[in-house]
């Protein structure tokens, strides 16, 4: 019999084991500096060490009264089926690390479903990170699909995609879109949505039971920009004609309306839209998404969301009609 190999501990094998013993196991840093036979001074280093390295994720169970309060007007102002809003952080700083694990908390209660579900989500950072934050599950029973092509216009898999990562957490079986996120022309769209295993692809996500998406901007600094699905020049087309937000690739207006842009006539994936009787979540918060929001809330293009203490209360003044 062959022993096993000596593994070297590394810096971050020990900050690990600190965050475990300080967050899970509740030991003082005096205890966890005995454990580890290394000084106070090092033992507090390695706690910091393990939560700026993200190995540590922290989700808060107890629902505090204003985010509730928030909820409960959000959700009679705008005629919402689900709200959640998490605790913020402060102004001038990113929400996103406190969104996230509330979403996570809502994902995870919808795959906690004993009856079969087709779950559809969206792409980008907001789902990524929020993925980041789900819980290993084992939920076979529910089919988990994509609402966007995977592909990127120099071929490579869309950086930002959210399907396999959840699929591996979840152990779900799961239906990738495997197409451009943006085709080339309507022409080519239509031939990917003329395969077999893509109309099937297409008819799970457009019957999906819950839906979750990201909301992108369409500002100067639109995501749909940065990842290069669209050029400078077809982001200020769209700007002038009022475009206000995208959710899946899809550009709509001020008044929540999808446009009739070249770039709607080249989505690939499958168009959001909050039906009678299904969840359509959106995942967003920040001062960037608030004109994406306020015009989303405004068509009812979904009809859930997920969002932060100050962006709830910015989109409470925000005069919506």
């Amino acid at each position: 019999m062959t022993d096993k190999p000596d593994i070297d501990a590394t810096p971050l094998d020990d900050a690990a084991r600190a965050g475990w013993l300080y967050y899970v196991g509740g030991l003082t840093q005096d205890q966890i500096a005995r454990e580890l036979g290394v000084s106070r001074q090092r033992a507090q280093r390695l706690v910091g060490r393990a939560m700026a390295e993200r190995l540590i994720h922290v989700r808060l169970e107890h629902r505090i009264s204003g985010c509730l309060d928030l909820e409960a007007a959000m959700t009679r102002r705008f005629g919402l089926r689900l709200c959640r809003v998490a605790p913020g952080l402060g102004a001038d700083i990113d929400p996103l690390p406190s969104i996230a694990p509330t979403a996570a908390a809502e994902i995870e209660r919808v795959l906690r479903s004993p009856d079969p579900l087709v779950i559809a989500l969206g792409t980008g950072r907001t789902l990524r990170a929020t993925v980041e934050e789900l819980t290993r599950m084992q939920c076979e029973q529910h089919r988990i699909v994509s609402l966007n092509g995977n592909i990127s216009p120099d071929g490579s898999a869309s950086y930002y995609d959210v399907i396999m990562r959840i699929a591996d957490r979840v152990r779900a079986p799961h239906y990738p879109m495997p197409m451009p996120v943006i085709a080339q022309s309507p022409e080519e769209r239509d031939l990917f949505h003329q395969l077999k295993p893509i109309r099937s692809v297409l008819q799970l996500a457009q019957g999906a039971d819950v839906t979750f998406v990201g909301v992108g901007q369409m500002s100067d600094d639109a995501p749909l920009l940065k990842d290069g699905f669209i050029t400078a020049a077809e982001l200020a087309g769209m700007q002038a004609e009022g475009a206000a937000g995208e959710v899946a690739g899809w550009v709509y207006d001020s008044a929540g309306r999808y446009m009739e842009t070249s770039i709607n006539h080249r989505v690939a994936g499958v168009r959001v839209v909050a039906e009678e009787g299904r969840l359509a979540i959106a995942i967003a918060g920040g001062p960037a998404k608030l004109t994406a929001l306020v015009a989303g809330l405004k068509g009812r293009i979904f009809n859930g969301l997920v969002t932060d203490e100050l962006t709830a209360r910015k989109l409470l003044a925000a005069s919506i009609r």
